[in-house]
């Protein structure tokens, strides 16, 4: 079972990339973000005939995410997280797929900072963190798929200097992932290269993909059910470099 997350940046300029991804690679289940599409607009007439059925929750130009599932219909579970009933922001659907329970996240960039977009995507982690401990205790294999915008170590970029003053980077967001983690999750991409250096993301600015200048942000976390069943995990780093590509790359785990 191929489980990847994609952060998709506009899924109606990347569709011709999505679909050509669902149709060389196969993936099982697709979780998707940054749609920046209304629900109305969504394309799943498209998504449909590439052999996929979806559910998403989407926001016009801004958020949005999407859970694709080859050859069947993914079953909602939950959209949105608790907390903060006033948040209207499309960054979170879980869904069930033959027996996984998937999620795809897109949790807030949090810049500039300080103020109070830095102070959402505090918030906005721990919120996800209490949605996290459910999810364990219900003892089935999990995996919370997403764009987290955080970098949790320094050997997940390619500059430290670069990226200092960068929300990604600050302490505050490297400690609540870390708790997330901390809870019994594994992070399927960092068990497969514990050296670190895989980027997920590449900028458009300052020929960030020609110099290879990335950092890592997507990433896969493991209940420990799903991480018992871990085979390999990996990123599909060419399609970045596609005409008209997303700026992140398909990143997966493979489960027993």
């Amino acid at each position: 079972m191929k489980i990847v997350t994609f952060n998709i940046n506009g899924i109606k300029a990347r569709l011709p990339r999505l679909l050509e991804y669902l149709v060389e690679q196969q993936p099982d289940v697709v979780c998707l973000q940054e749609l920046k599409t209304s629900d109305e607009t969504f394309p799943i007439e498209d998504i449909r005939a590439a052999g996929y059925g979806a559910l998403w929750h989407g926001q016009k130009s801004w958020n949005g995410v999407a859970i694709l599932a080859r050859g069947s219909d993914p079953v909602e579970r939950q959209r949105g997280l608790d907390g903060e009933p006033e948040d209207e922001h499309s960054r979170y659907l879980e869904a069930e797929v033959n027996g996984v329970v998937v999620a795809s996240i897109y949790l807030p960039n949090g810049n500039p900072l300080p103020g109070p977009k830095f102070d959402y995507k505090l918030r906005w982690i721990e919120r996800l963190s209490a949605r996290a401990r459910v999810l364990l205790t219900e003892e089935k294999p999990v995996v919370l798929a997403g764009d987290y915008n955080v970098i949790p170590n320094d050997d997940d970029t390619f500059s430290v200097r670069a990226m200092a003053s960068d929300a990604l980077m600050q302490p505050e967001s490297r400690e609540g992932y870390r708790r997330l983690v901390a809870q019994g999750w594994t992070d399927a991409l960092r068990t497969r290269f514990p050296k670190g250096g895989v980027w997920t993301f590449w900028d458009y600015q300052a020929g960030a993909w020609q110099r290879d200048a990335g950092f890592r942000i997507d990433h896969l976390l493991l209940s420990p059910i799903a991480a018992d069943r871990l085979r390999d995990a990996g990123v599909d780093k060419e399609y970045r470099g596609r005409e008209k590509a997303s700026d992140h790359a398909p990143t997966w785990v493979r489960l027993r």
